[in-house]
């Protein structure tokens, strides 16, 4: 890793921001800004960065708990208990009907929480078609990981001006180290400088990124690597939203005639494209935001294309947003069914934090096996 990241400076000058903060002297990092250090801020006595990133996180293997008498019983219970219960059902009622395709949506910092094994599963059992993610979750997180980088624990009662000074971010209780970051962002700006001129979808470029880690990975549990390897199309609607932003921003800066771009559109006709392919589909939805919507408008784009399909046959949706503020993230499945989108008797909504409650609905339908008779559908070898 060094010595790519050596060359790539000694090449196109990838890694001054990485090394030096933008080239001002005795300064720090804050997005574009270069911050200078304090006389009483350099004398101050801190705990050393490599103290701060000392405990990873580790990631939750669903593989080893049998959770299925536990969620049984909460679905006798009451409240988001039983509500949970009802949504691990109707995600393994999804894998056992041979005609339903499953789009996965993820949205919030779930892989840098230690969820992102449980992704690789589904990925690796064929529990999972497609996936729509944000491009934090996708790049900042997976793909961060596959190079080889951590996020550790951290703590929310801290001198988050004392973390800029050492480089380090923090997403609630969780720190990552800036400098590995910026190594993230310059390996996508190097895999872009390598493709042909041309409008990419999301998926292609994250295809792309699969190659990369097989070929330099330094972690193989990689929900890029394991999609890439299982032909699963990954889509990231709003992708620039993220590192890869950065290191494409790059690309065309330094390439301003004949550059690489990321297309939008051909993502949403591919991911529609899929709907078409299948009989039946079902949506398993973690959090909110673009992704959930780019998967249930699927139904709407095939519709104004000319074709009579089937509104989403399942849907689970995992969410903390409320429904009140008529925002989307919040809106409920129920809601979705007026627009057409998702239809009525499979679906239902989780009032949880992701890291609790999808290792549950996950690794339930995971331990009740029907993976096992399961195919995969390939869909990205279809899209190439």
């Amino acid at each position: 890793m060094d010595k790519m990241l050596a060359d790539k400076s000694a090449n196109s000058n990838y890694m001054a921001p990485l090394l030096n903060g933008g080239g001002a002297k005795n300064s720090v990092k804050t997005g574009a800004k270069a911050v200078t250090k304090s006389p009483a801020a350099s004398t101050r006595r801190e705990p050393s960065k490599k103290r701060m990133l000392r405990t990873p996180i580790e990631h939750i293997d669903i593989k080893k708990y049998n959770v299925v008498p536990l969620v049984d019983a909460m679905a006798k219970t009451a409240f988001q208990a039983r509500n949970l219960g009802r949504a691990a059902k109707i995600y393994d009622q999804m894998i056992k009907d041979k005609d339903c395709s499953i789009i996965l949506c993820l949205a919030g910092s779930l892989f840098s929480a230690g969820l992102k094994q449980v992704v690789v599963d589904l990925i690796r059992c064929n529990m999972v078609d497609a996936i729509v993610s944000t491009g934090a979750i996708i790049v900042d997180q997976d793909f961060f990981e596959g190079m080889g980088f951590k996020h550790y624990q951290g703590q929310i009662m801290v001198d988050d001006d004392m973390l800029r000074r050492n480089f380090i971010d923090r997403i609630y209780d969780t720190y990552i180290d800036e400098d590995e970051l910026r190594a993230c962002d310059a390996a996508t700006g190097e895999i872009a400088d390598q493709l042909d001129p041309r409008p990419y979808s999301s998926r292609e470029f994250i295809r792309e990124m699969g190659k990369y880690l097989k070929k330099k990975g330094k972690n193989k549990s990689s929900v890029v690597l394991a999609a890439y390897e299982k032909n699963v199309p990954v889509f990231c609607p709003a992708f620039s939203d993220c590192s890869a932003g950065f290191g494409l921003v790059h690309h065309q800066w330094n390439n301003p005639r004949r550059h690489m771009s990321i297309d939008s559109a051909k993502d949403f006709l591919e991911l529609t494209k899929i709907k078409l392919k299948t009989k039946h589909s079902g949506l398993l939805m973690i959090g909110g935001g673009v992704p959930k919507n780019f998967a249930q408008d699927t139904v709407v784009a095939a519709d104004y294309l000319g074709f009579d399909v089937a509104m989403h046959k399942y849907a689970v949706q995992i969410t903390v947003a409320d429904e009140r503020d008529g925002a989307l993230s919040g809106s409920t499945l129920k809601e979705a069914n007026s627009w057409g989108k998702v239809d009525s008797g499979a679906e239902q909504m989780v009032y949880a934090e992701a890291t609790l409650a999808l290792p549950l609905v996950a690794g339930y339908a995971y331990h009740k096996k029907n993976w096992k008779k399961r195919k995969a559908r390939g869909f990205a070898a279809l899209l190439d």
